[in-house]
Order: C-alpha cells, then sequence, then structure tokens
C-alpha cells in the first residue's frame, strides 16, 4: 500500500493533469492529515499543494493569455521580433491605430515621483502640444484610466462631463481635434504602468469589441515592459518544480506543448505578414494559408467581389454564417464549409472561406482565423490604394475635360497606363442624387477594367474610355450600373462620338452632356446613346446645343469639298430639296444643265455614303443645311 504522502502527491499530479478546480487542490493535504501523518511529511505535501497551485496558476495564466493573443498575433510578431522597448511600443501603438480604424492613437506612462502620468509615444498626432501633455491622476479621460485601472471611452469628449477638464488638456485635444477617445490601462499584475488610447477626430463609439481589442493590445505593451522581470520569474518557477519533484516533468511537457503551439502559430503568422509586406497579392496569401490547412479557400472583399480563389470553384458564403462569424468573432462551421468574417474593428470588409475541411483542430481553426487578420491588413492596403488611385485618375480626368499643357496631361496619362493612341469617348452619367457616391465608385471600377478614366465633373458622373461604339457602351453601362446600384436606380449614360486629341475632349464633354440631357427630355431616364443615336433630336433637345458640332457631323465632307475645290455641291444639295427632289426645277434654279446636277449629286453621294437620300438622312440633311446657311 503506497504511504499517505506519496499518494497525496500522486493526486495532486493527476489533479494537474487533469486541469481540476483550485478547490480540489486542498483534499490531498486534508487527506494526509485526516491519515496522521508525521509533521515533516505534512510540511512536504503542503509544501507540494502550494506549488501545484502555483503550476496551475501558471498553466491558467499561459491559457488565458493564448485565447486573448487569438486575434492579435500580428503585434506578437512585432513583438517576438523587436528588442527596443521603444520601438516595441511605437509598434503597439501603430496596430491599435490600424486594427480599430482612428485617427491617431498614443500611449501615457505613469511617473511615481511626479504622481502624474505623460505622453511617451503616438501615431497620427500632429499637434506638438499634444505630444508634450501631462495629466494628472483623475484629471480628463486618462488621468481617470490611470487611477482607477479602468477603461473609458467617450463618443465626444469635448461635451462628455463625466471627466475632469483642465485648461491644458481641453486645449491639447482641441489643438489635436480629437473628439471619440477610447483608453485602457496598462497593468502589471494589480499596478497601472500606462494607458493606451484610440481617438477619433470626429464623435465615435467604441464598442465592446473594440474596448476588448484595444485591452489586448495594452497587455502586450505591459508584457513588453515588464518582460525581463516576467522572465526571470518564470526561470525561479521552473527551478522551483524541478526541485520539488521529478514527476511534475509532465504539467512542464503540457506547458511546453501550448508554447510550442503558440510558436508555431506565431511563426506562421510572421510568415503570412513577411508574404503581404514583400507585395504579395491576396492569392498569395490565399495559397500559404491552402499549404497548411489545405482544401480550397476563396475570398470576397466587402462589395462581395472575388479578390481570390485557391483549390475551389467559385462560392458565395451563406449571409448567415457571415452575420454569424461577424457577431461571434470566431470561423463558423456552415454545412461543411468554415465561414469567417474579416473585420477592422466593427467595419466589414469581406469574407473567407474554406471548403473541403469540415473538421478542423482548434489550433487549426485559430490559425484560419489569425490568417484573416492577415487578409484584413491585405484587404485594407488594396483599399487604400484603389482610392488613392481613383482619386489621381478623377483628377487627371478633370484636368482633361478642362483643358491644359497636353504633354503634361499625357506624361500623367501614360503613368496611370491610359494611352490615347486610339479615339476615346466621354460618357456622362446620371442617377439620383442620394446614389451618386455609389455609382462614382462602380463607375471607377468599369474604367479601370475599360484601361479609361473615372471621377467627377461640375457635379457629374464621367467616364472617359477607347471605343469605337460610343453608343453600345453607354447602352450596357446604364444597364450593368443600375443592376449594381440594386436594380431600381435607373442610370442615365449619354456618349460623345468618338474623338483623337486631347484638345477634343472639352468639346467631347458637352456632347455627352447634350446627350444625356435630350434622353431625359424624350422620357428616356435610365437609358444611354450617343449623338448617332439621337440624331439631329439631340440638337434640338439638348440644352446649348452644338449647332455648328452638329453641322460637320453631318454636312462636313460636302462643305470641305466646296472649299477645297471651289464647287457649288452645297448650293446644288438645297436647290434639289428646295425644288422637291426634282432634278429639272433644281437645273432651273442653279441655271446648270441636268447633267451637271446629276454629277454633282452623285459625288454628294460618294462624299455622304449611299443612303444619303434615304428619309432619315434627307432629313437630317435638310436641317444641317438651313442651320448652315442660317449661319452664314
Amino acid at each position: 500500500m503506497d504511504h499517505p504522502a506519496l499518494s497525496a502527491l500522486r493526486e495532486l499530479l493527476g489533479l494537474l493533469v487533469d486541469g481540476a478546480p483550485a478547490e480540489d487542490f486542498a483534499r490531498p493535504a486534508a487527506g494526509t492529515r485526516a491519515a496522521g501523518v508525521v509533521p515533516d511529511e505534512q510540511a512536504l505535501v503542503d509544501e507540494a499543494t502550494r506549488m501545484a497551485l502555483d503550476i496551475r496558476r501558471t498553466l491558467e495564466k499561459h491559457r488565458r493569455r493564448e485565447r486573448e493573443l487569438a486575434a492579435l498575433f500580428d503585434s506578437a510578431g512585432d513583438l517576438a521580433a523587436l528588442r527596443d522597448l521603444d520601438a516595441v511600443l511605437r509598434a503597439i501603438v501603430h496596430r491599435a491605430r490600424t486594427l480599430l480604424g482612428t485617427d491617431t492613437a498614443y500611449l501615457t506612462m505613469n511617473d511615481p515621483v511626479a504622481g502624474d502620468t505623460f505622453m511617451r509615444v503616438t501615431d497620427g498626432s500632429v499637434s506638438a502640444k499634444f505630444q508634450q501633455l501631462r495629466l494628472g491622476m483623475g484629471e480628463g479621460l486618462g488621468g481617470l484610466v490611470a487611477q482607477t485601472a479602468l477603461p473609458y471611452a467617450s463618443r465626444d469628449y469635448r461635451a462628455d462631463t463625466r471627466f475632469n477638464h483642465t485648461h491644458p488638456i481641453d486645449d491639447a485635444v482641441g489643438e489635436e481635434g480629437l473628439r471619440g477617445i477610447l483608453g485602457v490601462p496598462m497593468r502589471v499584475g494589480t499596478r497601472v504602468i500606462g494607458v493606451l488610447y484610440a481617438a477619433d477626430r470626429r464623435p465615435r463609439d467604441f464598442d465592446p469589441d473594440a474596448v476588448t481589442l484595444l485591452s489586448s493590445l495594452a497587455d502586450h505593451a505591459a508584457v513588453a515592459i515588464d518582460n525581463a522581470r516576467l522572465l526571470e520569474e518564470t526561470r525561479a518557477t521552473l527551478t522551483e518544480l524541478n526541485a520539488a519533484n521529478d514527476e511534475l516533468n509532465a504539467a512542464n511537457a503540457t506547458a511546453r506543448a501550448h508554447s510550442e503551439e503558440m510558436r508555431r502559430a506565431a511563426a506562421i503568422h510572421d510568415r503570412l505578414t513577411g508574404l503581404v509586406l514583400r507585395g504579395g497579392a491576396a492569392t498569395d496569401v490565399a495559397r500559404e494559408i491552402v499549404a497548411l490547412l489545405g482544401g480550397g479557400l476563396v475570398v470576397h472583399d466587402a462589395d462581395g467581389v472575388e479578390v481570390a480563389r485557391v483549390g475551389a470553384e467559385p462560392f458565395v458564403p451563406p449571409l448567415e454564417g457571415v452575420a454569424s462569424s461577424r457577431a461571434s468573432g470566431r470561423a463558423v462551421l456552415v454545412d461543411g464549409t468554415w465561414v469567417y468574417a474579416v473585420l477592422a474593428g466593427a467595419e466589414p470588409l469581406g469574407t473567407m472561406a474554406l471548403l473541403g475541411r469540415p473538421e478542423l483542430s482548434e489550433g487549426d481553426r485559430r490559425l484560419f482565423e489569425r490568417a484573416g487578420i492577415v487578409t484584413a491588413l491585405l484587404l485594407l492596403l488594396r483599399r487604400s490604394v484603389a482610392e488613392a488611385e481613383d482619386r489621381v485618375r478623377g483628377d487627371l480626368l478633370g484636368d482633361l475635360l478642362t483643358g491644359g499643357n497636353a504633354d503634361s496631361l499625357m506624361l500623367r496619362a501614360r503613368k496611370l497606363g491610359v494611352v490615347f493612341t486610339r479615339a476615346h469617348a466621354v460618357l456622362v452619367l446620371q442617377c439620383d442624387a442620394s446614389k451618386r457616391e455609389r455609382l462614382l465608385a462602380e463607375a471607377s471600377r468599369r474604367a479601370r477594367a475599360l484601361g479609361g478614366l473615372a471621377g467627377t465633373h461640375n457635379g457629374n458622373v464621367v467616364l472617359l474610355a477607347a471605343t469605337e461604339t460610343p453608343g453600345a457602351l453607354a447602352q450596357t453601362l446604364s444597364a450593368e450600373l443600375r443592376d449594381a446600384l440594386g436594380g431600381n436606380v435607373p442610370v442615365t449614360t449619354g456618349a460623345s462620338d468618338p474623338v483623337t486629341g486631347l484638345g477634343r475632349l472639352p468639346a467631347a464633354y458637352e456632347e455627352a452632356l447634350r446627350c444625356v440631357r435630350a434622353l431625359h427630355t424624350l422620357g428616356r431616364t435610365g437609358d444611354g446613346a450617343d449623338p448617332s443615336a439621337l440624331g439631329f433630336l439631340g440638337v434640338l433637345l439638348g440644352d446649348r446645343a452644338d449647332v455648328q458640332g452638329y453641322v460637320r457631323d453631318v454636312l462636313g465632307p460636302v462643305i470641305d469639298y466646296d472649299r477645297r475645290r471651289g464647287t457649288d455641291l452645297v448650293r446644288t444639295l438645297d436647290a434639289y430639296y428646295r425644288s422637291g427632289a426634282s432634278l429639272t426645277e433644281a437645273r432651273q434654279a442653279l441655271h446648270v444643265h441636268v447633267n451637271t446636277v446629276v454629277q454633282r449629286l452623285d459625288r454628294v453621294r460618294r462624299l455622304l455614303g449611299d443612303d444619303w437620300n434615304s428619309p432619315s438622312r434627307a432629313l437630317e440633311l435638310q436641317l444641317a443645311l438651313r442651320l448652315h446657311l442660317l449661319s452664314g
């Protein structure tokens, strides 16, 4: 039969392996007391109980810390790579600003000698006064966090009466322009060593997820500051455990297994982050995830556009799965597919769907979720680049439609991949004013696909594209953009004729504007057309009609021929129509032989085409002749 003290030690080891609650650890010592063991053995059991509880607390601390770091492993990569404290703090503050999507983030440290807290690191700050700010304990939002060790958030700090406002603090915050502020304590044990903040220059409500995220980042910063002390304490604890009993190595092995899993996750995360920093695309990241987890992966952006797909057929994640993942912050299993909502704070950035792997271990599930953080960074970068490029393209389009130095404009266009070796058409798009921003975003996306430009000009959404069939393009855009805006928002598109040369683009814009106005007047809102489709109706119905432009489009070849050869084709054509298409009466009006009239009209046919005398062409020719003669 085992000795009672030895049995108690074995029972303590079993409790550690089983992860028993703390109150169960008192049972072995109580058993030895009841068995009446000698005092020395009882003292050994009591000491082993205290050590086992220390081990349990250490393991529990590791488990809890692992859960807190699940959504923040990008910061863990920085902490693993950086040794300098200031560099670590700058990385934490920068991550806080990036992940919460705020205008600025900053960190204050407590000064136990002065009894206040001072600004240590800022990111996104523009005010020197703010960067040198000191807060007394209990003053302002940060002073209250430092004093109470509790997180505080204010939707609009300037108007928030819960805090002790002082002139230096309000002056600095006002100069920085901050409104919505969130502050969380950085704690080492029960001691507050500083405060981590995220702030916007507009009123903002910080939800519990944002508070949790910033609190976890604050824990990172506190760990970095106190790392040397914790490392020494950990080594001392391990030494005491080894001296207590060799059989406790099993517990150490469990702790090492947890640490190994965390190191593996950190290494994988570093690899994914490094891939993004080296300029990798969403497909490259997706390929790495599939190589690690197997199956297939499909990534969509916030608009539902597929941005990456590896090892899978096209797949649209179910809305209920996306909503569930967004609410829980975890990947969810829906019909054998893992769905994860990619977020930046509370803002949806897209979705990830892992197909063909219905059974994931908890570690692989966390790895999939951590990959979502890298994907969030990549989608944020992709969106920022697209927005910046759209602004540059819009600026160039405005300058092209206004007119300017052709060489400079050509160089700027070439840098954006827009080459004017082909004829281009200008298209003006109009819809309900409430949907204009969305229309601009969709038009910019299609302009990139067409190798053209999109932007706003004089309050109108404008698209410039190389095309020989502007009417067909206008109709296609009206249909596609109506669907993109929800299907019930008509988009009316007027297109100019194709033009060559940058100098003709301003006039082409006016022509497209006349087309879109004529479409509205004709009751064709939601349709698309170009001048050839509207004909003289565009001249009659378009505001500020370009009469000379219309005459040139219809009668230009005949006018040019007369100017070069000194002939009378225009006068012959006018006499022909005035006489009711009678050759005899036209001959008499012109005082020439009838054969001369026939020859001249045959020349007109060769200049204008065989259908020059069809009913529709004849009507336009007569209108152009009247306008030409009236304009002198």
